[in-house]
Protein backbone atom coordinates (compact mmCIF):
# COMPACT_ATOMS: atom_id res chain seq x y z
CA UNK A 1 0.00 0.00 0.00
CA UNK A 2 1.39 3.39 -0.99
CA UNK A 3 1.65 6.28 1.46
CA UNK A 4 -1.28 8.00 -0.26
CA UNK A 5 -3.43 4.83 -0.08
CA UNK A 6 -2.52 4.38 3.59
CA UNK A 7 -3.44 8.00 4.38
CA UNK A 8 -6.79 7.62 2.60
CA UNK A 9 -7.50 4.39 4.49
CA UNK A 10 -6.74 6.09 7.82
CA UNK A 11 -9.12 8.93 6.92
CA UNK A 12 -11.82 6.44 5.94
CA UNK A 13 -11.44 4.57 9.24
CA UNK A 14 -11.55 7.80 11.25
CA UNK A 15 -14.64 9.01 9.39
CA UNK A 16 -16.36 5.62 9.81
CA UNK A 17 -15.94 6.01 13.57
CA UNK A 18 -17.15 9.64 13.51
CA UNK A 19 -20.28 8.68 11.55
CA UNK A 20 -21.01 5.64 13.76
CA UNK A 21 -20.60 3.43 10.70
CA UNK A 22 -18.51 1.17 12.93
CA UNK A 23 -20.51 -0.04 15.95
CA UNK A 24 -19.67 -2.48 18.72
CA UNK A 25 -22.04 -4.93 20.42
CA UNK A 26 -23.72 -8.19 19.38
CA UNK A 27 -24.79 -8.28 15.72
CA UNK A 28 -26.11 -10.86 13.26
CA UNK A 29 -24.63 -10.33 9.79
CA UNK A 30 -26.26 -10.94 6.39
CA UNK A 31 -24.24 -14.17 6.25
CA UNK A 32 -26.02 -15.36 9.42
CA UNK A 33 -22.79 -15.21 11.42
CA UNK A 34 -22.62 -13.22 14.64
CA UNK A 35 -20.10 -10.48 15.22
CA UNK A 36 -18.89 -8.20 18.00
CA UNK A 37 -18.97 -5.27 15.56
CA UNK A 38 -21.05 -3.98 12.69
CA UNK A 39 -19.89 -1.92 9.74
CA UNK A 40 -22.55 0.11 7.92
CA UNK A 41 -20.69 1.25 4.83
CA UNK A 42 -23.74 3.15 3.57
CA UNK A 43 -23.29 5.73 6.32
CA UNK A 44 -19.81 6.26 4.95
CA UNK A 45 -20.54 6.15 1.21
CA UNK A 46 -23.64 8.34 1.44
CA UNK A 47 -21.73 11.11 3.22
CA UNK A 48 -20.03 13.63 0.91
CA UNK A 49 -16.57 13.25 2.45
CA UNK A 50 -16.85 9.47 2.75
CA UNK A 51 -18.03 9.14 -0.85
CA UNK A 52 -14.99 11.04 -2.07
CA UNK A 53 -12.52 9.15 0.13
CA UNK A 54 -13.84 5.70 -0.82
CA UNK A 55 -13.83 6.49 -4.54
CA UNK A 56 -10.30 7.91 -4.33
CA UNK A 57 -9.15 4.80 -2.44
CA UNK A 58 -10.68 2.24 -4.84
CA UNK A 59 -10.33 3.89 -8.26
CA UNK A 60 -6.54 3.35 -8.64
CA UNK A 61 -6.88 -0.42 -8.05
CA UNK A 62 -9.79 -0.57 -10.49
CA UNK A 63 -7.80 1.27 -13.16
CA UNK A 64 -4.74 -0.92 -12.53
CA UNK A 65 -6.86 -4.08 -12.98
CA UNK A 66 -7.83 -3.04 -16.51
CA UNK A 67 -11.55 -2.94 -15.66
CA UNK A 68 -13.62 -0.84 -18.05
CA UNK A 69 -16.70 -0.80 -15.76
CA UNK A 70 -17.40 -1.09 -12.05
CA UNK A 71 -20.46 -2.62 -10.42
CA UNK A 72 -21.77 -4.45 -7.42
CA UNK A 73 -24.80 -5.77 -5.61
CA UNK A 74 -27.76 -3.51 -4.94
CA UNK A 75 -28.14 -1.83 -2.40
CA UNK A 76 -24.84 -1.23 -0.58
CA UNK A 77 -22.66 -1.04 -3.69
CA UNK A 78 -24.84 1.45 -5.58
CA UNK A 79 -23.44 4.61 -3.94
CA UNK A 80 -19.89 3.23 -4.22
CA UNK A 81 -20.31 2.48 -7.92
CA UNK A 82 -21.78 5.93 -8.54
CA UNK A 83 -18.93 7.66 -6.68
CA UNK A 84 -16.23 5.70 -8.51
CA UNK A 85 -17.85 6.26 -11.92
CA UNK A 86 -18.21 9.97 -11.25
CA UNK A 87 -14.61 10.38 -10.07
CA UNK A 88 -13.35 8.42 -13.08
CA UNK A 89 -14.94 11.04 -15.32
CA UNK A 90 -13.24 13.89 -13.48
CA UNK A 91 -9.68 12.74 -12.81
CA UNK A 92 -8.35 12.90 -16.36
CA UNK A 93 -8.32 9.11 -16.84
CA UNK A 94 -10.58 7.01 -19.01
CA UNK A 95 -14.17 7.22 -17.66
CA UNK A 96 -15.35 3.98 -16.05
CA UNK A 97 -19.13 3.50 -16.19
CA UNK A 98 -21.03 1.89 -13.38
CA UNK A 99 -23.60 -0.88 -13.13
CA UNK A 100 -25.44 -2.74 -10.41
CA UNK A 101 -26.73 -6.26 -9.96
CA UNK A 102 -30.23 -7.02 -8.71
CA UNK A 103 -30.83 -9.99 -6.43
CA UNK A 104 -33.38 -11.14 -9.00
CA UNK A 105 -33.98 -10.14 -12.60
CA UNK A 106 -36.96 -7.86 -13.08
CA UNK A 107 -40.16 -9.57 -14.19
CA UNK A 108 -41.03 -6.58 -16.39
CA UNK A 109 -39.28 -4.36 -18.93
CA UNK A 110 -36.08 -5.92 -20.27
CA UNK A 111 -35.98 -8.38 -17.34
CA UNK A 112 -32.33 -7.72 -16.56
CA UNK A 113 -30.38 -8.62 -13.44
CA UNK A 114 -27.41 -6.47 -14.48
CA UNK A 115 -28.30 -2.79 -15.01
CA UNK A 116 -26.00 -0.18 -16.51
CA UNK A 117 -24.14 0.94 -19.64
CA UNK A 118 -21.87 -2.08 -20.09
CA UNK A 119 -20.12 -2.91 -23.36
CA UNK A 120 -20.42 -6.57 -24.38
CA UNK A 121 -17.80 -8.85 -22.84
CA UNK A 122 -16.44 -6.09 -20.58
CA UNK A 123 -13.63 -6.52 -18.09
CA UNK A 124 -15.30 -5.43 -14.82
CA UNK A 125 -14.58 -4.77 -11.17
CA UNK A 126 -17.11 -5.84 -8.55
CA UNK A 127 -17.27 -3.81 -5.31
CA UNK A 128 -19.24 -3.89 -2.06
CA UNK A 129 -18.98 -2.15 1.28
CA UNK A 130 -17.94 -5.25 3.23
CA UNK A 131 -16.81 -8.81 2.67
CA UNK A 132 -17.53 -11.51 5.26
CA UNK A 133 -18.35 -14.79 3.49
CA UNK A 134 -18.52 -12.97 0.10
CA UNK A 135 -22.10 -14.12 -0.55
CA UNK A 136 -23.25 -10.76 -1.97
CA UNK A 137 -20.03 -10.38 -3.94
CA UNK A 138 -20.46 -13.86 -5.47
CA UNK A 139 -24.06 -13.07 -6.40
CA UNK A 140 -22.81 -10.03 -8.36
CA UNK A 141 -19.83 -11.91 -9.82
CA UNK A 142 -22.01 -14.78 -11.04
CA UNK A 143 -24.54 -12.40 -12.63
CA UNK A 144 -21.80 -10.39 -14.37
CA UNK A 145 -20.14 -13.55 -15.66
CA UNK A 146 -23.48 -15.01 -16.78
CA UNK A 147 -24.00 -11.80 -18.79
CA UNK A 148 -20.68 -12.46 -20.57
CA UNK A 149 -18.35 -10.16 -18.60
CA UNK A 150 -14.93 -10.97 -17.12
CA UNK A 151 -14.42 -10.08 -13.45
CA UNK A 152 -10.85 -8.78 -13.13
CA UNK A 153 -11.05 -7.33 -9.59
CA UNK A 154 -13.19 -7.70 -6.49
CA UNK A 155 -12.95 -4.89 -3.96
CA UNK A 156 -14.48 -3.69 -0.72
CA UNK A 157 -14.10 -1.11 1.99
CA UNK A 158 -13.84 -3.65 4.84
CA UNK A 159 -12.68 -7.26 4.71
CA UNK A 160 -14.07 -8.85 7.86
CA UNK A 161 -11.70 -11.82 7.35
CA UNK A 162 -14.45 -14.39 7.78
CA UNK A 163 -13.51 -16.56 4.84
CA UNK A 164 -14.85 -14.53 1.92
CA UNK A 165 -11.62 -12.95 0.73
CA UNK A 166 -9.80 -16.27 1.09
CA UNK A 167 -12.48 -17.98 -1.02
CA UNK A 168 -12.28 -15.26 -3.69
CA UNK A 169 -8.50 -15.54 -3.88
CA UNK A 170 -8.68 -19.35 -4.00
CA UNK A 171 -11.14 -19.06 -6.90
CA UNK A 172 -8.63 -16.90 -8.79
CA UNK A 173 -10.12 -13.44 -8.30
CA UNK A 174 -7.85 -10.47 -7.59
CA UNK A 175 -9.00 -8.94 -4.29
CA UNK A 176 -8.49 -5.42 -2.93
CA UNK A 177 -9.62 -3.98 0.40
CA UNK A 178 -9.12 -0.69 2.21
CA UNK A 179 -9.69 -1.89 5.80
CA UNK A 180 -9.47 -5.25 7.57
CA UNK A 181 -11.18 -6.50 10.71
CA UNK A 182 -10.87 -9.49 13.00
CA UNK A 183 -13.09 -11.56 15.31
CA UNK A 184 -12.29 -9.30 18.28
CA UNK A 185 -13.60 -6.24 16.46
CA UNK A 186 -10.25 -4.64 15.76
CA UNK A 187 -10.48 -2.76 12.47
CA UNK A 188 -7.44 -1.24 10.83
CA UNK A 189 -5.80 -0.29 7.55
CA UNK A 190 -5.22 -3.20 5.17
Amino acid sequence: MTQTESRLAEEILELARELDALLYGEFVLASGQTSSYYFDGRLLTLSPRGANLVARALLPAIRESGAVAVGGPAVAAVPMVTEIAMLSGQDGGEPIPGFFVRKEAKDHGAGKAVEGPLPEGARVAIVDDACSTAGSLYMAIEAAEAAGHEVVLVGCILDRRQGGSERLLADGYAFHTILVGDDEGRVGVA
